[in-house]
This record gives C-alpha cells, structure tokens and sequence, in this order.
C-alpha cells in the first residue's frame, strides 16, 4: 500500500516568497572582484569573460548564428526580431530540437566529433546527463553572479556553471468533462490508484517526465512503488501530448493521468466541443526544462552567449508566454511563477535535474518498459 501524502512529503515549496524572486544585477563589481572571480573560474576549468563589452566586440566578429531550441516555433520569430533588434549585426536561425530519436541521433554525432555547424546546444531531459560534456565551459553562473550577463542565477546550473534553463513546466491531469462527472475526477495522485481506474481507463506517457519531477517532493521510493501501482491499474499507454488530448476531445478516452499542463490548455482553447478539462493537483510537478548552452564546438561562440543572455532577459520571457503560453522559467516573474504562487509544489529544479535521467529511467522499468498504444 502507498503511503498517503500527508507522510511522504518532505519538500514543498510555497510560491510567492523569495525563491521566485529574481535578484537584483550588481549595479557594479570592483576590478578586483572580476579578477577573483575570473581565478576561481580558471581553477575549475571555466572561462570567465570580465566584460560584456569584450564578449559584444567578439560577437561582431563572428557570422552567422545557428541556435537549437526545444521552444514552441512559434516564438522563433518573435525572438529572433528581438534579438536583431538589440544586435543589429547579428544574423540568426532557429531549429526546432524535439523527440527522443532526433535527441539519441544527436548524440551520436556529438560522440563522433561530427557537430561542426551549430552554435547552441539543447540539453533533452531524459539525456541530460549525456550532453552536459559537451557544452563550452563557460562560468556563466559566475558571469550571471557578478552582474557580466544579465541572467538570474537561479536560471544557470550551479553543477555544470554553463547552461541556462530557458522554459519551464508544469503537470496537470487531463479528462473529458462530458464523460468524467465531476465527483470522479481525481483531487490527489493516489486517487489513480482507485479500483475505478483499472483496466484501460486511463492514458498514462510512456516517457514519465511529469512523474519524475514528483521526486523531490515525494522521494524516490514512493516514486517508484506508485509507478508500479500504476502499472497495475493496466492502463492505455501513450507517447505524445497531441494525439491524447485530440482522444480525449473526441471521447475516446476519459482521463489521462499526467501530462504538460500547457499542452492541455492549448488543446482546451481550440477545442469547440469544450469537453476538454485540464486539472492542476499539488503536490504540482515542475521542472525546470528547455535547457541550453554553448556548443563546445561552437564557431560563433560569443554570439550564441548573447543569445542565451536575451533568451533568458524578461523581454524574451514575456514573448514566450505570449506565443508560448505556460512555458516561462519558474524563476522569472511570469504566467508560470504566477500561477504556482501559493501552492505546493514539487520542484524539480537545478538542485537535482542532473538526477532526471535516472529517475526517468527508473519509473520506465517500473513501468514494465511499455510500448506506447497510442501514438
């Protein structure tokens, strides 16, 4: 049996306090302090840049830029008129990185030395741990901190020092208001486990990145016994936010038991039936996501740094709730900060994202390693 929630829960976060704030840019740093700093970097096999101006008269130099984003495309013009905006000079395209396979195929090339023409990298979740080597080593953290880039610290890994979290997420339910009377939908997590529920009555994603990031509320083995659970409950499998909540609309399926919280409100605004229903239960999933960084082997390097510097300026987290809703970083003050403010939420944030892969891998192989029944 599970244990109930009220037990299990030994990190909650209560939005709305000073963990969301964005701290203020030094307004200035002593000559002395950057060349401390730029020491400490050295010591830890990390460039330190002293100077925007330096990394803006290295930026001139370079060509075109070629970034990687797991963003929706949608905000790729927004972002890219803005960007040329503030550096005129700077010509740049966007690409689209999504999916497991274009992630795994990545990887290869990365491994075998092939990866000539990029600028930035995305960092996928699940290989997370995979690709953080192959990121410049730049101490972006130690820039953000001594006010060189205008990024919130909270933004950068504390671990790696040169990746940025550009998004964020979070996970609700999703279900079929028409079908699913109101008394039946779930209030909390073990509410799946109810014998109601058993027996193809429910989607559940194959890549468990929702259920991981139940984590560091809720523990490892609690994790892993309720994924287990789940697995008994026999539901329908599914790999892809589109096609179930497209299922879910029609009434083919009643319930899905975690998804992208954006996702299910995207597909709620444009669906016309209004049966579609998205449900947020706390502890909430978060977690920080759509991670990037400087290819090592990148040929415009000060260019790609600008670009993840305004990626993560409020102006571009604002265009990203505009053309991506529900998507900016937790620790900017946008729609995400705002609408997590005063509940309980699991975090999975910087201080264990490196653990995601092996989570992921871990409620995967409690799962039974299922094959997605929808697609």
């Amino acid at each position: 049996m599970l244990p109930t929630l009220s037990t299990t829960v030994t990190v909650l976060f209560f939005l709305g306090s000073s963990l969301f704030a964005a701290p203020g840019f030094a307004a200035s740093v002593t000559a002395a302090t950057l060349q401390k700093a730029k020491q400490a970097a050295d010591a830890k096999g990390y460039a330190f840049i002293a100077s925007h101006d330096e990394i803006l008269a290295n930026a001139k130099k370079e060509g075109k830029l070629r970034v990687q984003s797991s963003l929706d495309p949608n905000t790729f013009k927004p972002l890219m008129n803005s960007f040329k905006k503030k550096y005129p000079f700077a010509d740049i395209e966007i690409q689209e990185m999504t999916g497991t396979d274009t992630a795994q195929r990545f990887l290869l090339e990365l491994k075998a030395g092939t990866v000539k023409e990029w600028d930035t990298l995305h960092l996928p979740e699940d290989f997370y741990t995979d690709y953080a080597p192959y990121a410049k080593k730049l101490d972006v953290l130690g820039m953000a901190e001594h006010g060189v880039l205008k990024i919130n610290p909270k933004m950068v890994d504390p671990e790696y020092r040169s990746v940025v979290s550009i998004g964020s997420g979070i996970c609700s339910i999703a279900y079929n208001k028409k079908q699913l009377a109101a008394d039946k939908v779930p209030n909390k997590w073990e509410d799946f486990l109810k014998p109601e529920f058993k027996g193809r009555k429910m989607l559940v994603d194959i890549r468990p990145y929702c259920v991981a990031a139940l984590v560091p509320a809720m523990g490892e083995e609690w994790v892993k016994n309720y994924a287990r659970k789940i697995k008994e409950q026999e539901p329908i499998w599914v790999r892809g936010q589109t096609r179930a909540m497209s299922g879910i609309i029609a009434g083919e399926y009643d319930l899905h038991q975690m998804t992208q919280y954006h996702s299910c409100m995207r597909a709620a605004a444009k669906d016309v039936t209004k049966s579609l229903g998205c449900k947020i239960i706390e502890p909430v999933p978060a977690k920080v996501q759509d991670v990037e960084g400087v290819l090592q082997s990148a040929p415009n390097p000060s260019r790609a740094l600008l670009f993840i510097e305004h990626s993560a300026s409020p102006e571009a987290q604002k265009m990203i709730d505009e053309f991506n809703p529900l998507k900016s970083n937790v620790f900017a003050d946008g729609e995400i900060a705002k609408l997590l403010k005063g509940k309980k939420v699991s975090l999975n944030d910087f201080r264990t994202y490196h653990k995601s892969p092996e989570w992921i891998k871990m409620i995967v192989e409690a799962y039974g390693f299922p094959k997605a029944d929808v697609r």
